[in-house]
Parts: structure tokens; sequence; C-alpha cells
């Protein structure tokens, strides 16, 4: 690692010395930039890293809203806009208890490189609050909506700022955010994405992240002339980019075998099918119900309550090919990395943002494993986002077959990016390192043509 990097991520680290999130992907980024930035002294000099660091704003605001027994409950919202070089910020809002401050920088930061890396004309951001949908009525789900959006709308808009979901932010969620965005605004224009497809959404905006991750994995597969069919995959999460995951992969003819959420994971030897995973989307998205239910309704399959104290995750040590990280960050630690070596894994495609965490990426890397990082593969959601933003701009709206074959087109443009990075920057076959230099160029060049600002 060149001196120039390590001093920047010193200085980060001093600068924010309680946000752990934050400081660990800022870490894993600029750890493998130092090729770029020694055979292009030129960032340097603009001082390009110390830039990229700090966003361009960042937003805290109170949410006030009343509950169904008529409390008044309060909630922090946030907007953190990290840099529009490329284009308008865009990124997710996510709503969950475990967000804070920390949490959505890591999640803005990784975005800007995502987003590069699509080659659509966005920048990158994220969002949301600590407030957790998880229990609530849908009428306090909407009024904590039209609550955040109330502040949230003087930040935002179609050629500024675009918000889309995340975890705890559906279809529900962004239908009662939009509602408070046109009300308040007295507009109709593509504010926000994944919006319901009668009024504005795109098709395959609810499968892209999914679909994508399983593409990029193709990608992977290609290059050493083996494909997904037949392959054991291990899946985690069961929210919507699982289930896509999922779904992908059996049309691809590989046999996913695992789902989780915070309870536990399900295990099913003979594989998730198409009518099983039509069941669990049933349960998920219109029941809310626990994925145990899964075990109960299905002959042969087993479920494993989650163990809070445990150091490793045992989804992680059952015998596959493949493994698809599609629940929250850093759901595979350096243990979880060795077991997965262990338990014949070659391949790891990142559906969830940062799953693995920095250690385990030198454990997955040393032991030979393919490691598609979450910036590059899941990358599908947002791709498709921005496609969602050219049909409402010029008022029109594509087929499913033709977004499903635009997403498949940059998910491959992503990867090729990925690649070639990797075999002029760092070392071929190293996925990591291409994303985050083939990312960083892009969104550095134009930060130079821009000066500074």
């Amino acid at each position: 690692m060149s001196q120039y990097v390590q001093d920047v991520i010193a200085l980060t680290c001093a600068n924010n010395p309680h946000e752990t999130e934050f400081l660990q992907t800022v870490t894993e980024v600029l750890s493998t930039l130092s090729g770029v930035v020694e055979k292009n002294p030129k960032y340097q000099k603009a001082k390009i890293l110390e830039r990229l660091v700090e966003p361009e704003r960042a937003i805290l605001f109170r949410v006030p809203w009343v509950d169904d027994q008529g409390e008044t409950r309060i909630n922090r919202g946030y907007r953190v806009k990290f840099n529009s070089a490329l284009g308008p910020y865009k990124g997710g809002l996510r709503f969950h208890p475990t967000v804070n401050l920390s949490v959505l920088k890591f999640l803005g930061f990784e975005q800007i490189f995502k987003n590069a890396l699509t080659m659509q004309p966005i920048g990158g951001s994220k969002g949301g609050s600590n407030f957790d949908p998880k229990g609530k009525s849908d009428n306090e789900v909407m009024q904590f909506c039209q609550s955040f959006m109330t502040e949230l709308c003087r930040h935002i808009g179609a050629n500024t700022d675009v918000p889309a979901g995340d975890i705890g932010v559906g279809g529900r969620e962004i239908g009662y955010l939009f509602g408070q965005y046109k009300r308040l605004r007295n507009e109709f224009t593509g504010a926000l994405t994944g919006k319901g497809i009668s009024w504005g959404g795109s098709l395959i905006r609810s499968e892209a992240t999914g679909y994508g991750c399983v593409y990029f994995a193709a990608e992977m597969q290609s290059v050493i002339g083996d494909s997904l069919e037949g392959k054991t995959c291990l899946v985690s999460g069961s929210g919507n980019v699982a289930q896509y995951c999922v779904e992908k992969l059996i049309h691809m003819g590989a046999r996913p075998i695992t789902m989780s959420d915070s309870s536990g994971y399900i295990h099913d030897p003979g594989g998730i099918t198409q009518d099983k995973l039509e069941w669990v989307m049933d349960l998920k998205n219109n029941r809310r119900g626990r994925i145990q239910e899964y075990a109960e309704k299905f002959p042969g399959a087993t479920y494993h309550e989650t163990d809070r104290g445990a150091d490793c995750n045992p989804i992680w040590q059952l015998d596959a090919k493949c493994a698809f990280p599609c629940a929250t960050q850093n759901e595979i630690n350096a243990k979880d990395a060795q077991n997965l070596i262990n338990a014949g894994v070659k391949l790891i495609s990142e559906g969830a943002n940062m799953p693995t965490t920095n250690e385990a990426i030198g454990v997955l890397q040393s032991g030979g494993v393919a490691l598609g990082p979450a910036k590059a593969a899941n990358a599908g959601g947002v791709a498709v986002s921005a496609l969602e933003m050219v049909q409402n701009s010029i008022r029109t709206a594509w087929t499913r077959e033709e977004v499903d074959e635009r997403l498949k087109e940059i998910m491959q443009g992503v990867f090729r990016q990925c690649a070639e990075a990797a075999h002029e920057y760092a070392k071929p076959g190293d996925y990591v390192a291409g994303a985050n230099c083939a990312g960083f160029v892009r969104v550095g060049d134009a930060m130079l043509d821009q000066g500074v600002v």
C-alpha cells in the first residue's frame, strides 16, 4: 500500500473515530487503489482521495409521527449525499433499527463506485431512518413515511437526488413516500425509483439486484469455461434480493438449498424449486412470516435457529460450490470464510452490501475463492433504477424482456470493467480490487474535469 493511501486512511480514521462501518469500507476500498494513484499522480496532486471520503453534504433531521395508540413517536432521518461527479445523487433508503450515520456513510461511499460501474449518469448517496417497519400497521408505516418525506422532499428531485428502496423500504413504503412527495411538491416526476408499475415504475426493478447478482456470477464462471448449471448454492436472506437471486439461480439450472432471516436458516437438500420459492414470497411479502415455517411446510427441509453467541454462521458450513450472501453487512467473518473454503465453495457473489469483513476477504482470496464484490455484483438494482429514471424522463415504459436484456448487458459490462482493471492495476481475477479501481478512475477523472468543488 502506498504511503499516500496509508496517510488518507489514517486521516479518515482520525476524523471519524467512532464510525466503524464507514472506516471498514474506506479501508477496504482505498487499500486497493495504490496501483492507480501511483500510475496516475494527478489524483494525489488534486487530493481526489481526500475529497472522495468526505460527503458533499449530510442531512440529519427529526421524524415525529403518531402511532395507532395515539402516542407520539420520534425517529431520526438521514440523507448522505456523497458524490455527484457523474450525475444526480442516487441511492436507497433503509428503514431499520441499526441505521446510523456510520452505516449510511458506508453505504453511500460504496454507492459511488457501484453507480460508476453501471456506466449510468448517476452519483452516489444513501439515506434512511432508525424506524423499524416490522410489526407496524400499514397506517403507522404511512404516518411515518409521510413525516419522513415532509423533510426529505426539500433535498431530492429528479435532477438532484433520486432515492430508492433498501432494507425495510419496499413497494408499500415507496408508494407512501412518493404520494407525500407529489402532494407537497405538486409535481409528478421521477423523484423516487422502485415505484409501482402502473404509476411510473419499471418492470424487472424488484428482481434486478438478485438477478444481477446471478448474472455477475455467471460471468465469473464463464471465464473459467464453466456455468452455474447443476451447482449447489447457498443463499442467505429471504428478502427481495435473496428471493430473486434464488429465482434466477433456478432459471439457470442451479440448485439453491438455503434461505434465512434474523431468526435462523432453512436447509432443503433437495433444492428450493420455483413452487417452493413462490410460497416463500407469499410468506415474506404478504403474510410477513418467519422462514421457520418453510421447514414445517416442506418435508425434508430443516430449520436451524440463530445462535446469537456463536462466532460463526452455520449456514456457511454446508457443502456447496457457490455462495450468495444476500442478507446484511458483515455476515461472513474470517471463520465463516474458512468454513466456506472447507465446504468446497469456489465462487461467492455478494447480493448484500459489504457482507464480507475485510479479514474474511483476505481468507477467501488466499483460499482461491473467486469473489464478486457487492459494489459490482449487486449493482443490478441501481442499474435498473437508472433505467427507470430514463423511462420517466421520456414518458415511456419498456417491456420486461427489454429491461432484463439491458440489465444483463449492464452486468456483463460491470464484470468486464472489473476484470480489465484487475489486470491493469492489481492481479488478474481480483475482482474486489478491479471493481474499486474501475469505479475510482471513472469518478476521479470526472472530479478532475470539474475542478475543486
